[in-house]
């Protein structure tokens, strides 16, 4: 799960009041519509959005166990004033993540928004920080939208036409123009947009395309915008746009083909500095010309430093180039000094690290988020020339001692092609001595990458339950170079459905873990891994929680949202070719229903654009008809993932009682589950 998607698709990150326990589920009210096909699905008591069938009540002990986990927070770092003395993070109080401002380091975090959904990216508006611009969807729809608060009244004005899609957010250094991506002009194609700060609403298309374009920065002097032309992980173009002209330029190459992680100016505004991964297999900065076509091969700025660059940020006095290296899922900050092309590293504390910001004045001080598995994501700053690292936020863990919460262990294991599929692995502490019941955690993506960040729901696992968690990165994650991410893609998936067996001889392999105790979790693409792991490796597993995820491959790229519809198919492959339709079916849960032994416990939301709800319903009603053991939860007000708390207390609560029924219960132990892979 990367921080950066943050899409994300099963949050995570988590929040303030206990878990409700439902009592017993009561018939629904005759005059209440049921949002769901499932039979016998009703609303919860005093929770109204959400619908279930199946589940039964949670035992007040066990809400009890898991409340102070849920108290868990993060603070993510949205922006940095001129001065460095402001620092914009998204943060939660009550039930979702809202705008705040902190302007000392472990200072008060104040309120700026009070909204009823979740604010998660926001920028001040240069040389007045008083203005915020953001973006904010409703019910989890990701039809975002664009507004700009003002913080002397506290009211927001809507910027957008409060119907279409809109995503990234950029603001010119000198304060005078806003861009960002928006489906606007046909609700299919992604156009860029950019807009006067002075007069926000009047924006203009400066890209009018076929594809999915988005911005990424202004030159120093506003005149020129850098944009993305995104087809897939691996198939992206940069381009610069002239603001008053909208005359677009392609940087990239014509031929061939590469990632674009990120990109900004260089100082002189004759060049940008690029990661990509289209020279080399990981990706790598370079410096391309602004005018001219680029190099065929323009030497690598980072080629000491064989893994993925995933952010990249210019110090104002153009001297530094602050860049985060993914390490083995661990991030590493290095400075390049762009005179004399040194790249040195900086040490910050251990763990994944994200958003870095330079003050629009400051070249001595970058802001960055970072996290562990013993550190919520929280905010710091590194002193660049004495390099002090001072963190601004520590975000509560419910009263827990962090220092209690279990470490993970990197490992590594063998599947087929050759493949070593590297894991982290939670152990709990009871572990030494005997055999623990096992929990599989899939990510999302299928781009995604698990990474040893914070999680309450990990470590509920691993330290409250005595549950082992496995996180594996298989064949087709972000972080291990683009042939292995192209491993999975197309009709290639159905040669990396191997690495699930891998994973599981890799359980029965370790001498702590009780292969006949395993549970499969995962969200979106990892709810298809999860669904696939009881479908076609039947015998070896116990318990499955499918969140948001793909039962039917098919009918997913049929029915998701038309704007991302093609970016899908370059990774899942045209279910329009008859050809790659048969592989999909074969692969797809769907069809091999009958052969699925395990509980299942499935979690939706209802206004889901990517993954939708009938890919959830479906699976649910036809193993129903095989067996009772199916739980749904359906949250009305969400959409990919949960990002509201009593939501996500409720789903996090709910799958943790569906993992030690069956994992921990009386009958648990019993049956074939450590038979040989399939």
């Amino acid at each position: 799960m990367t921080l950066a998607s943050l899409p994300l698709i099963v949050s995570l990150l988590v929040a303030q009041t206990p878990a409700p326990a439902p009592s017993k589920t009561p018939p629904a009210p005759a005059t209440a519509k049921s949002p769901s096909a499932v039979p016998g699905i009703a609303p919860l008591p005093g929770l109204p959005n959400l619908w279930v069938s199946g589940v039964p009540p949670v035992p007040p002990a066990l809400s009890q166990r898991v409340q102070q986990y849920l108290e868990s927070r993060s603070a993510q770092l949205l922006d940095v004033s001129g001065d460095g003395q402001q620092i914009l993070i998204s943060t939660r109080f009550a039930d979702v993540n809202q705008l705040h401002v902190v302007e000392t380091p472990l200072g008060a975090r104040t309120q700026l928004t009070f909204t009823k959904e979740p604010i998660n990216r926001a920028r001040f508006l240069p040389g007045n920080p008083q203005v915020v611009f953001y973006l904010q969807d409703t019910g989890g729809g990701e039809f975002f939208q664009v507004l700009k608060l003002d913080r002397r009244t506290g009211r927001s004005e809507l910027l957008t036409d409060g119907k279409s899609r809109h995503e990234e957010l950029v603001v010119s250094q000198d304060g005078k123009w806003i861009a960002y991506a928006g489906t606007g002009r046909n609700g299919k194609d992604t156009d860029v947009y950019v807009a006067p700060t002075a007069d926000p609403k009047q924006a203009k298309r400066v890209t009018e395309v076929e594809g999915s374009w988005a911005p990424l920065e202004f030159s120093d002097d506003g005149s020129k915008l850098l944009v993305r032309q995104f087809r897939a992980a691996d198939d992206a173009d940069l381009s610069v746009v002239d603001v008053k002209t909208s005359a677009r330029t392609q940087l990239t190459p014509k031929e061939g083909k590469g990632s674009v992680e990120a990109a900004v100016f260089t100082h002189d505004g004759q060049g940008v500095y690029v990661a990509t991964d289209r020279y080399s297999d990981f990706a790598e900065v370079y410096r391309l010309p602004l005018t001219g076509a680029p190099p065929a091969a323009p030497p690598s700025l980072t080629k000491s430093v064989r893994w993925n660059v995933d952010h990249l940020e210019l110090s104002p006095d153009g001297r530094k180039l602050a860049v985060t290296v993914n390490e083995e899922g661990y991030g590493r900050l290095y400075l390049l000094d762009t005179r004399t092309q040194a790249l040195s590293p900086v040490e910050t504390p251990r763990g994944v690290l994200s958003q870095i910001r330079f003050p629009a004045k400051r070249s001595d001080r970058l802001a960055f988020s970072l996290t562990s598995a013993r550190v919520p994501l929280d905010v710091f700053t590194v002193e660049l020339g004495t390099k002090k690292t001072t963190r601004w936020t520590r975000s509560e863990v419910g009263g827990l001692d962090p220092e209690t919460f279990v470490e993970p262990e990197l490992v590594r294991y063998p599947s087929t092609d050759g493949v070593k599929v590297p894991a982290f692995l939670y152990l709990p502490r009871n572990a030494k001595g005997k055999k623990v019941p096992v929990v599989v955690m899939f990510h999302g993506g299928p781009e995604g990458q698990s990474q040893p960040i914070f999680s309450a729901q990990t470590q509920l696992m691993a330290t409250e339950l005595g549950l082992a968690v496995l996180l594996p990165n298989v064949r087709g994650s972000e972080g291990y170079g683009k042939a292995y991410r192209a491993m999975d893609d197309g009709v290639k998936r159905e040669a990396s459905l191997a690495d699930i067996g891998a994973t599981l001889d890799f359980v029965a392999s370790r001498p702590e873990l009780d292969a006949a105790r395993v549970g499969i979790y995962g969200g979106s693409y990892g709810g298809y891994m999860t669904l696939a792991t009881v479908a076609f490796f039947p015998e070896r597993i116990k318990a499955a929680v499918d969140v948001v995820g793909i039962s039917s491959l098919p009918s997913f790229l049929q029915n998701t949202q038309a704007y991302r519809r093609d970016l899908r198919r370059a990774e899942y492959g045209d279910e329009r070719d008859p050809a790659v339709r048969k592989v999909q079916e074969r692969i797809s849960p769907l069809g091999s229903v009958d052969k699925i032994r395990a509980a299942l416990f499935v979690q939706q939301g209802a206004n889901d654009p990517r993954v939708p709800q009938s890919e959830a319903e479906q699976i649910v009603q036809a193993v129903r008809k095989k067996s009772s053991d199916v739980w749904y939860l359906l949250a009305t007000d969400e959409g990919h993932g949960f990002q509201k708390k009593t939501n996500r207390d409720m789903a996090q609560t709910t799958a943790l009682m569906f993992f030690e029924k069956h994992l921990l219960g009386p009958s648990a132990g019993q049956g074939s589950g450590a038979a040989g892979g399939k």
